[in-house]
Formats: structure tokens, C-alpha cells, sequence
């Protein structure tokens, strides 16, 4: 089958002046681009790299594809940025993996996301949004749970989410707060900070979707106010460690589960995503949000990390992400 290969490298976007730091960082690598066209081929696929943005538009109408293996980003600063692709896929009835639009731009949306997730039920940290500066100076925190944590509203790959965005007092939050609005050009999620570890959960599929597997992430320097930050996850191999699966007890592991799948389910996910919890010092998981267009980085993704450590190959994961997608159009599937 001839196969489009849809995304967005770090090299190909624009990096303008005033942007923060890690403005690029949800794009993906030549290396990521490479190893998924690998194992696409490798399963007897031909492969067409779309790239994206107007060079995706350009090349989905200039070939004639069967299929689109989308890990495109979308670009500018739009919550619904992640939804382009799948929208023009979906114009031109062109099939592909991973979940749609309306999925893809609610959950970028994170405080939507926390409003569609609590009303099912589903625990997660006490939270506040701030929309712009005359709100930050307006609302009152002073009953807020301490320590809090600030970050973007509309953003992934741990995008504004750095060490120094734990506050421990009031004055702190609006002084975080206030420099995200700044750098990020969107609103601010204010959430309680949830003193334990963090576990990280990857579903596959779909009629059922599956727990692939429950990682939890542990410090090398244990700390209460450990935060799973950018610069965390860069330097990754130096500074925790990944336990998967994770050796927690067992109604914490089927609480996490049966959360995790039921928030894919509510939210319309399809194929894959990778969903993200803090455990309370008590044992007590909170869900915190779910990336449905996970990262698939060969080296560095925690998905795919997860999948090493319980088995897997990365020909196997691409492969079982792709043919849960084929499940959905028959007509791509030769008998």
C-alpha cells in the first residue's frame, strides 16, 4: 500500500524572534521521520513524506496515497493546531491513523479536557485558568491549594513546563503565571501540585482499546517537588528512571487503568495515545491530561520507552498502531 507520512520537523518550521525557547519542541526529528518510514516499508509499505503544512498540501494533491501515517503537529499557536491535517485528510477522504479533529482540538485543549474528563467522575488537581493579564491582577488565589503549578493551556511536549513552574506561594503563581502569558500568547492553567510520582499510561486501539502498559517515572534525586519538566526529559537517561511496568499495588494500577480507558473512550480517541497521572503521597492517582498524537521518537518518546521495557520492538509498535487505523477503513485492507 502507498503509504503518506505526514509531520512537521523542527528544521522545516519558523523560529521568529520573541518566541520562547521551546517553541519548536513538539516537532519531530529526521530521526523519527526516518524510523517510522523504516517500519512502514519494512511491513511491505511504500512510503511518500508529505512533510507538512503547505508542503503537505502540496504533496497529498500531487500523489495519489491510500493512506496517511499522521504524526503532524499543525502549525502556529492554534488549540486546534493538531487538528489541520486530519481536517484536509478528512475534505479530501483520504484515510488515516490516529485520532480526528474534533478529538486532536479538544484535548490540546487542556481545560476542557479537565472539565469533560471531572464530569464522568474522574479525579484530577484543582485548577484555574487565567485568560490574560486584567484576569491574573482580578482573581482571588488566596484559598488555592499550595503548591501550585502553572503551565499553558494549549500546548504539549512539556512546552512552558520547566522547573521553575512550581509556585509555593500566591505571590509566586501570578509571577509565573504572568511570564507564561507573556512568552506562550495563550491562556494559563493554575493546578494544583500533586506531591508524588508520576505515572504514565499508552493505550492501543480501539473496539477494545487496550492498556499497552503503566510506566511510573522516578527520580534519581528523590524530591517531593520533583517536576517532570522539558529540562527533565531532555536530559532523561541522566536524571530519572522509567519503571514499567510499574510496581505499584494493585488497585492503584486498576484505578489507573480503568481511568485511562475510559477518558479515551470519552474523548473519541483512536489508534494510540499516551495519558498522564500523579500519584498523591498516599497512593491516590489524578489525571492530568492525555496526548492522543503521543510522540514516537525511536530514542526518547515515553511511549515508546514503554513499549521497549514490555517487549516490544518499534517495528511492532508502528505496526499495531497502523493496523488498528486499517481496522477502521476495510477498504484499505486487501483480503
Amino acid at each position: 500500500m502507498k503509504i503518506g507520512l505526514a509531520y512537521d520537523l523542527k528544521e522545516a518550521a519558523l523560529f521568529t524572534p520573541g518566541c520562547p525557547e521551546d517553541a519548536l519542541e513538539e516537532y519531530d526529528s529526521p530521526e523519527t521521520v526516518e524510523a517510522i518510514a523504516t517500519a512502514l516499508e519494512t511491513s511491505g509499505h511504500s512510503v511518500v513524506k508529505l512533510g507538512g503544512g503547505r508542503e503537505f498540501i502540496a504533496n497529498i494533491l500531487q500523489n495519489n496515497i491510500a493512506f496517511v501515517f499522521n504524526i503532524s503537529e499543525g502549525m502556529g499557536n492554534h488549540r486546534s493546531r493538531e487538528a489541520q491535517v486530519p481536517a484536509i485528510l478528512e475534505m479530501l477522504d483520504i484515510p488515516y491513523s490516529g485520532s480526528d479533529p474534533q478529538c486532536l482540538a479538544i484535548c490540546l485543549d487542556k481545560p476542557l479536557t479537565k472539565r469533560l474528563v471531572t464530569a464522568t467522575g474522574i479525579r484530577t488537581p484543582r485548577w484555574q485558568l487565567v485568560t490574560d493579564y486584567r484576569q491574573l491582577k482580578e482573581i482571588s488565589l488566596d484559598g488555592f491549594p499550595l503548591p501550585a503549578f502553572a503551565k499553558p493551556a494549549y500546548e504539549g511536549s512539556s512546552k512552558g513546563i520547566r522547573l521553575g513552574s512550581r509556585a509555593e506561594t500566591v505571590a509566586q503563581i501570578a509571577e509565573v503565571a504572568a511570564a507564561l502569558l507573556e512568552h506562550y500568547k495563550q491562556p494559563v492553567m493554575i493546578e494544583e501540585f500533586i506531591a508524588g510520582d508520576e505515572v504514565t499510561v499508552s493505550v492501543l486501539g480501539n473496539s477494545p482499546a487496550k492498556v499497552l502498559g503503566i510506566m511510573r517515572v522516578i527520580a534519581k534525586k528523590r524530591s517531593a517537588s520533583f517536576v517532570y519538566s522539558l529540562e527533565v526529559k531532555r536530559e532523561w537517561e541522566q536524571l530519572v528512571d522509567y519503571e514499567c511496568p510499574a510496581l505499584l499495588e494493585t488497585n492503584i494500577l486498576d484505578e489507573i487503568a480503568g481511568s485511562s480507558l475510559e477518558i479515551f473512550k470519552i474523548l473519541g480517541c483512536r489508534d494510540f495515545a499516551r495519558l498522564d497521572f500523579k500519584l498523591s503521597p498516599e497512593g491516590v492517582p489524578y489525571f492530568l491530561e492525555i496526548n492522543p498524537l503521543a510522540g514516537l521518537n525511536p530514542k526518547s518518546s515515553d511511549l515508546v520507552i514503554m513499549a521497549y521495557k514490555l517487549g516490544w520492538t518499534y517495528q511492532a509498535l508502528i505496526s499495531a498502531i497502523l493496523n488498528a487505523a486499517l481496522q477502521r477503513y476495510p477498504q484499505c485492507v486487501k483480503g
